[in-house]
């Protein structure tokens, strides 16, 4: 490697794929600093995920061992109709997961003193072998190395690929979670440690259990965890979904808490119309429903220089894939093994984004084309603009 000494990365973006990148390169001797925009602790973010392979070998390659079981075991997949008759069950055993469990078996993996919050990047430039990031507060660090894991709305993306952001697909997906305590018994029975769907013209419902926000997977100290899938026009009905309840037009989610009254309203009188039974309890049930926009971003490259993007800031596949946080962990994973292996920085960077491109590329297309399937919506050749 061409600088001396222990090679060192920045991280921007201290969220699941900013500290997969991180774990994984200290796990091959790099010193690793993490710089996140938010000053407050993240807790609760994204609610549930589905538990893939590429995180489990992250987790091991990267020696990180959980306190306990990662996630719920669910057995069949079940199809509803609104009535609440079931009309498909098949056998499909899988593990789901949460943000906050995931997020606090990689924090508690990584040194407390490496993290920086409350650290904005504003700007960042490089010569042939270091990069230096420069911070809102006036800050700057520099390094062998800097990893954009800042999500779709990357500031790093912003920088190397200026025009480069994500396009909205034309639907949303509302969510929430309910403590596993709290559903009647009758929901309870029918959705308990099942994957459940149900599907209607131009929507999608699904839910799935959840390890309680303790990350406990105890039966009685988890949760339900649901999400819907409907349309919203761009213009004002999609501007009407993302302003919060302070007026604020939020770029592509409102989080728990922040939803304005009127939307609230909105979906839960959808629930009750179009609802079968038991999801139309589960929704009754929440306390803090939050929305995302679904878009669709590719990039043309992830490696610029000593500057490389991964995770959301590169590719946002759809939901439907359950592939977004195991995209990150595999980013990450093969960075830190073709840089191993390789031991050029430069010339591993290239090998990586070869394969990361690749793949990228592969999981959107394939998200696209089934989420333009499920809600109706003629596919459009290159939806993502780029």
């Amino acid at each position: 490697m061409k600088s001396s000494g222990v090679p060192k990365a920045l991280v921007i973006g201290g969220s699941l794929g900013g500290l997969f990148a991180a774990t994984a390169l200290r796990a091959i001797g790099w010193q690793v600093d993490i710089y996140e925009r938010s000053p407050a602790a993240m807790d609760s973010r994204g609610g549930g995920i589905v538990l893939q392979a590429d995180v489990l070998q992250h987790f091991r390659y990267a020696g990180i061992h959980p306190a306990g079981a990662l996630g719920v075991r669910s057995h069949d997949r079940l199809y509803l109709d609104r009535a609440g008759t079931v009309v498909h069950k098949e056998p499909m055993p899988q593990t789901q997961t949460s943000w906050n469990t995931l997020y606090s078996s990689l924090f508690s993996a990584f040194p407390a003193e490496h993290y920086h919050r409350g650290k904005t990047l504003v700007d960042l430039t490089q010569n042939e072998h270091r990069v230096t990031a420069i911070f809102a507060d006036g800050s700057t660090a520099e390094a062998d190395l800097l990893i954009g894991a800042d999500g779709a709305g990357s500031t790093v993306r912003s920088v190397v690929l200026p025009g480069a952001a994500p396009a909205y697909s034309g639907y949303v997906v509302w969510r929430g979670l309910v403590d596993e305590e709290q559903l009647p018994d009758f929901a309870k029975t029918q959705l308990y440690e099942d994957f459940v769907f149900q599907q209607d013209p131009e929507s999608l419902m699904l839910e799935y259990m959840v390890p309680g926000v303790n990350g406990s997977v105890h039966p009685g100290e988890r949760r339900f965890n649901w999400l819907w899938y409907l349309k919203a026009a761009q213009g004002p009905e999609l501007d009407a979904v993302l302003t919060d309840n302070n007026g604020h037009r939020r770029s592509h989610s409102i989080p728990p808490g922040a939803l304005a009254p009127g939307q609230d309203a909105y979906i839960r009188e959808m629930a009750e119309r179009q609802a079968n039974p038991a999801f139309r309890e589960v929704i009754r049930q929440t306390k803090d429903i939050f929305v995302q926009a679904i878009l669709d971003l590719k990039v043309p490259q992830m490696v610029f220089g000593r500057v490389l993007l991964t995770g959301d800031a590169a590719f946002v596949p759809r939901p439907h894939t359950a592939g977004s946080t195991a995209k990150a962990a595999r980013n990450a994973l093969s960075l830190a093994q073709v840089i191993d292996d390789v031991g050029d920085i430069d010339k591993a960077l290239l090998v990586w984004q070869k394969q990361q491109l690749a793949e990228g590329n592969r999981m959107g297309d394939w998200g696209v084309n089934m989420g333009n399937r499920i809600m109706g919506i003629a596919s459009l050749v290159n939806q993502s603009g780029h």
